[in-house]
């Protein structure tokens, strides 16, 4: 999508995709301790972010759009989260974040186009910190069947935006899988994100033998290093 495409869609009134986290992220609510250092690549109007911001974990949410980014703040400023959750407008397929410099990574329909797509997914790979652990979900291919006939259930249009389980496996293949899986579910995050659904969902952490061959240094600040310039 053109990134003016998110800056118009994020300054309509309201929050397109709802104040609430993903479903998925919140089930996982117990693997998120205070303190945690998260990235949030492509986090839009900020429900996740701010979600993990006031369980006290230290968030970094980046996205392209201004319009959304400042909604991601009012949400946190909402939740008592302000000072947790840092907000950078910057290109997640050329990520300004250091290597190993998080505990997680997060990223909830985040659909990146075919040329960028792999090494974006690898780029956030790379910031996990030994044992950091990873979390997607995102609309699987045999979604566009689903968004052709119910009009109301989001998502990018075509395929070519769309992934599959055997594509995240091979982008991810450096982490460890935990759960990875393809199902239908019923979405009901805002206006954009509602009804019959078909999604993937995975989690992956990253190995904890990597900590020994790095010397079992500490991870880096989650401080973004200066962020090269958005893609237009």
């Amino acid at each position: 999508m053109d990134p003016q495409f998110w800056e118009s869609r994020y300054a309509e009134p309201g929050y397109g995709y709802g104040t609430a986290p993903n479903a998925f992220l919140a089930g996982l609510a117990a693997r998120f301790r205070p303190g945690m250092r998260v990235l949030l690549p492509g986090d839009g109007e900020g429900r996740n972010g701010a979600w993990l911001a006031a369980r006290g974990c230290e968030v970094l949410s980046v996205d392209l759009a201004m319009s959304g980014l400042r909604k991601a703040r009012r949400l946190a400023e909402r939740l008592g989260a302000a000072a947790r959750l840092h907000a950078v407008r910057a290109d997640v397929t050329r990520p300004p974040w250091r290597e190993g410099a998080f505990d997680a990574v997060v990223a909830i329909y985040v659909h990146l186009p075919p040329p960028v797509r792999a090494a974006a997914h690898r780029a956030w790979a790379a910031a996990l910190r030994p044992g950091g652990l990873l979390v997607l979900e995102a609309f699987d291919r045999d979604h566009e069947r689903l968004r052709r006939t119910l009009g109301t259930v989001g998502g990018p249009p075509g395929e070519a935006l769309l992934y599959t389980p055997e594509m995240l496996a091979d982008d991810f293949a450096g982490l460890r899988v935990e759960r990875l899986e393809r199902l239908e579910t019923e979405l009901d995050e805002g206006r954009w994100h509602r009804g019959r659904s078909a999604v993937i969902r995975l989690l992956a952490c990253r190995s904890d033998g990597e900590r020994e061959e790095r010397g079992g240094e500490e991870p880096a600040s989650t401080q973004p290093d200066q962020a090269p310039a958005p893609r237009s």
